[in-house]
């Protein structure tokens, strides 16, 4: 069996405009290891958060493969793949406090209600926010915000962790001190991850891979 938890295998994704067909990915090939972090860089509009998309399932290719765990997850739905992408925006439930918001994923799941706490606590505690369970988004900072997106991302249990620009709305201080607390969530836990970013210094600091993106196509790995 082989040990790549993910295959891309000849990507193509491509969008209709006013000008015409739009060759956003083009013949992508990449495989990852269980365990590591691959790092995507390159310039706005090359490609990365649509590369992203597909491999959640947010977006469909219009030929290729995508593996995770040796099988092909071409025809299962963005909840059944595995992933879990966390945007720039983050995306957090505003109305909600950082214990609903990191425990959505498990509600969906159905996981008990005392497992749910449990793992909240423990997950809040991983990112750094003990006792913050009760606190609602506008009363937290831009980068306790960024942690409780992150701790919802790890609340439901990610094959495959997809980061695109999350820390780019931080300041520089608050970026490193981001790119620290993901790579030490990931030296315990193990998690395969991939990040896009535009820093290649954040790409050296938080990877084992670095995949340089133009034109929709990977032109090293």
């Amino acid at each position: 069996m082989s040990e790549n938890i993910l295959e891309v295998k000849n990507l193509h994704v491509s969008f209709k405009t006013y000008a015409g067909i739009s060759h956003a990915v083009r013949g992508v090939d990449f495989s990852l290891r269980k365990g590591e972090t691959l790092a995507i860089v390159g310039e706005s509009g090359c490609g990365k958060t649509t590369l992203l998309k597909c491999i959640a399932g947010l977006l469909e290719q219009e030929s290729g493969d995508i593996r995770i765990q040796g099988a092909s997850v071409m025809d299962q739905q963005p909840k059944e793949r595995g992933t879990v992408i966390v945007f720039q925006d983050l995306r957090l439930f505003p109305h909600m406090t950082a214990e609903k918001n990191i425990a959505f994923p498990m509600e969906l799941r159905k996981v008990p209600k005392k497992e749910q706490k449990e793992r909240v606590e423990a997950l809040l505690r991983a990112v750094q926010l003990p006792g913050f369970e009760k606190r609602r988004m506008k009363e937290m900072s831009g980068g306790q915000m960024q942690r409780v997106a992150l701790a919802r991302a790890l609340a439901a249990e990610p094959r495959v962790l997809l980061l695109d620009e999350p820390f780019s709305g931080l300041d520089e201080g608050l970026r490193t001190e981001m790119a620290r607390l993901v790579r030490k969530l990931h030296e315990a836990w193990k998690i395969t991850t991939i990040l896009v970013t535009h820093d290649k210094a954040e790409a050296l600091r938080m990877s084992d891979r670095i995949a340089l993106m133009e034109d929709g196509q990977i032109l090293q790995y």
